[in-house]
């Protein structure tokens, strides 16, 4: 293993409180930190190219050798604002979806959503983020992170946003779990979860400097980053979490997005059952 572990973060403003203290706190320069997509984060992970990411929450039951290093999520527990299912008929009529697959899990709870709540299978087509061209392509468009940030300052006319954070707490009364810090199990180190949970709480008590640093240069307004940052996006990781992810796993192997996985691992804990 490297002198330093390799860790892919996600490349999103949601991302940043939870690495502020890797660039600005006492946290800084103990890890090799790199930014990525998503559903880049895993593939690195999977290949062995990075020993810690924030990979989408489905891989968990796709990678074997992840292991969840507690204290910190993305995750919801109402609309989370960056992750929108933009249509031009009724939900209940959609068929096909475009999807910016930067987060596998997002796709995932798509489908799920529109399952489950509204007894929608779709067709689902991988596409950029461009909302006028996804709703020639598809009755639905999945838009998920900045771009959807950026997609409330104008939708055009006849299309209606759904939030998919809100969606799924409206169907299960849980958090959605988007992504969670994991580490490759030959370099599951326990020492690890005080670091990252140290940087974590660095950032939270920075959510108005990364407000203000960083969404100008993303095109987002600075209020409405710093709302999102403090109360769409929640950084937990207890009971309600667990509980909410362990569901969506088992709601994503039904409708076979994933495999169906029965525990995962905690860093230096026991398995959790699922």
């Amino acid at each position: 293993m490297p002198s330093k572990p390799r860790v892919c973060a996600v490349s999103y403003l949601n991302t940043l409180p939870l690495v502020w203290g890797f660039l600005h706190g006492q946290q800084k320069d103990l890890l090799d930190l790199s930014f990525r997509l998503p559903s880049e984060c895993a593939d690195l992970l999977r290949l062995g190219q990075a020993e810690i990411g924030l990979p989408p929450a489905i891989e968990l039951a796709t990678q074997s050798d992840l292991v969840v290093i507690p204290g910190c999520s993305l995750s919801c527990r109402e609309a989370v604002g960056s992750v929108l299912l933009a249509c031009r008929k009724p939900i209940e009529d959609v068929q096909s979806l475009a999807a910016d697959t930067g987060s596998r899990t997002s796709v995932a709870l798509a489908q799920v959503v529109l399952a489950r709540k509204y007894h929608r299978a779709v067709k689902v087509r991988p596409y950029p983020p461009l909302l006028e061209e996804m709703l020639d392509l598809a009755d639905a468009a999945l838009i998920i992170g900045d771009p959807a940030l950026r997609l409330e300052k104008g939708v055009p006319d006849g299309v209606r946003l759904y939030d998919l954070g809100a969606e799924w707490v409206s169907l299960t009364r849980l958090p959605m779990v988007f992504a969670v810090w994991a580490v490759r199990r030959p370099a599951a180190d326990p020492d690890l979860a005080a670091i990252f949970q140290a940087s974590r709480q660095y950032g939270l008590a920075h959510i108005d400097q990364i407000a203000e640093t960083e969404a100008p240069a993303r095109g987002i307004a600075v209020d409405r980053a710093r709302d999102y940052l403090s109360r769409n996006i929640r950084y937990e990781w207890g009971e309600p979490e667990i509980r909410g992810l362990t569901l969506f796993l088992e709601y994503a192997a039904e409708l076979g997005l994933a495999p169906r996985k029965t525990s995962f691992e905690m860093l230096d804990e026991p398995a959790m059952a699922m």
